[in-house]
């Protein structure tokens, strides 16, 4: 009998702790899928300004420009279940991280409703964050880029002269 009141309480010591860890996020894998699920999230709720915060390699796109983008696009990520599936960590160094899943897709003009494919993430100032590229090429908000033509013009003269 006195054995049992031993036991209990050593063995309720050693559950506590566990009950009290974090479930988010154990590992670094979790780690870099909510961050990914996080930003889409934003995304969905339309919140452009957090979605901007949580990117890395911005260039010299503006928070301005990249909501005014954000917002003229019909392009949300799926909810739910649908929002991301198959996600993979393909590789991960200290700094830097490829994933590769499929993120589906509301309100895209074609049939396809999802897209397939790696994204790269960088972990900045503490935390994972996806490419402001990766984001826009899924809304299909990314810039326009102009075309110059580098051919010179012929300077050949009609003139019988």
């Amino acid at each position: 009998m006195r054995s049992r009141l031993i036991i209990f309480p050593l063995l309720l010591l050693s559950i506590l702790p566990c009950l009290s860890l974090p479930s988010v996020a154990d590992t670094p894998s979790q780690e870099l899928e909510q961050a990914m699920s996080d930003t889409l999230d934003l995304w969905r709720e339309g919140r452009f300004e957090q979605v901007y915060e949580r990117l890395a390699h911005r260039g010299k796109i503006s928070k301005e420009q990249f909501v005014r983008r954000m917002a003229e696009t019909s392009i949300r990520p799926a909810c739910c279940w649908r929002k991301m599936e198959g996600f993979s960590v393909l590789s991960e160094k200290r700094t830097e991280a490829v994933v590769y899943a499929k993120v589906g897709l509301e309100g895209t003009p074609s049939p396809v409703e999802s897209s397939t494919r790696e994204f790269k993430l960088s972990h900045v100032g503490g935390a994972w964050k996806m490419q402001l590229s990766d984001i826009t090429g899924l809304a299909g908000a990314a810039a326009k880029k102009h075309k110059y033509s580098t051919r010179k013009k012929n300077n050949i003269s009609t003139s019988p002269y």
